[in-house]
């Protein structure tokens, strides 16, 4: 692994690791039993229009997408395999919105576990979030997050992670924690929602997708191993 990205491995622990461990074992129906599934390439990138962000801000989620997702052995980059895509749609939908959440104040200070406590919807959240970051990366290196380097961007979204970037008047980890999320969302999500593209992240590691029960299959596959190949909601509709 190259040292001017963020360790895939420590990315897929902060998607949660009892996530992956639980699915592991699984691969596709045609893999010969102990044998490895090959991640499937994302087919190439087709220009989508965006619903939510702008240029400048699709820019910095598609640079940050593909710092914490780079394109290895593993899968294709984070934005080929439609992270920008997922994060777009979501912003521009009901939760962008705030439609669930509860914003009428009053708005004090909270603990870290009272959760959100703003009175920004989502939306408006991120368009926040990303102009300060960008504003703090001209500031710290001379241009936006998106024209820093390889290195530069690992460094910048590390400061943020730790708390060690100065936003002003507003909070660089919590803002790097709801980045993160949602990357993380746009990788494991159901390829419906745009992300997750060609269900590359589920057959890294052997997720079969929307199937959920397998009671039928108890006795026939006990103490071996199950292959099936991932299906997405929209294989079924």
């Amino acid at each position: 692994m190259a040292d001017d990205t963020i360790p895939r491995r420590n990315f897929l622990l902060g998607a949660g690791t009892a996530v992956a461990a639980g699915l592991a074992p699984l691969a596709p129906q045609d893999s010969k039993a102990g044998e490895q599934p090959t991640p499937a390439a994302a087919a190439p990138a087709e220009p989508e229009p965006l619903l939510a962000l702008s240029a400048t801000e699709a820019a910095f989620v598609s640079a940050a997408a593909d710092t914490m997702i780079p394109a290895d052995e593993l899968s294709p980059s984070g934005t080929d395999c439609g992270v920008v895509t997922y994060i777009d749609r979501q912003l521009a939908g009901s939760y962008g919105a705030g439609a669930k959440m509860y914003r009428a104040g009053p708005f004090r200070r909270g603990k870290p576990e009272q959760g959100y406590q703003l009175t920004l919807t989502p939306r408006q959240y991120f368009a926040t979030g990303i102009a300060a970051a960008n504003e703090w990366a001209r500031k710290s290196y001379g241009k936006e997050f998106d024209r820093l380097t390889p290195p530069e961007r690992s460094a910048a979204l590390s400061a943020m992670e730790h708390g060690a970037a100065e936003f002003e008047n507003f909070s660089a980890r919590a803002f790097f924690v709801r980045l993160h999320a949602m990357v993380m969302e746009g990788f494991f999500s159901d390829p419906m929602y745009g992300g997750n593209r060609n269900k590359v992240s589920w057959v890294m590691l052997g997720f079969p997708g929307l199937p959920a029960t397998y009671a039928d299959k108890v006795d026939a596959y006990f103490n071996k191993r199950y292959a099936a190949p991932p299906k997405s909601i929209a294989d079924f509709s």
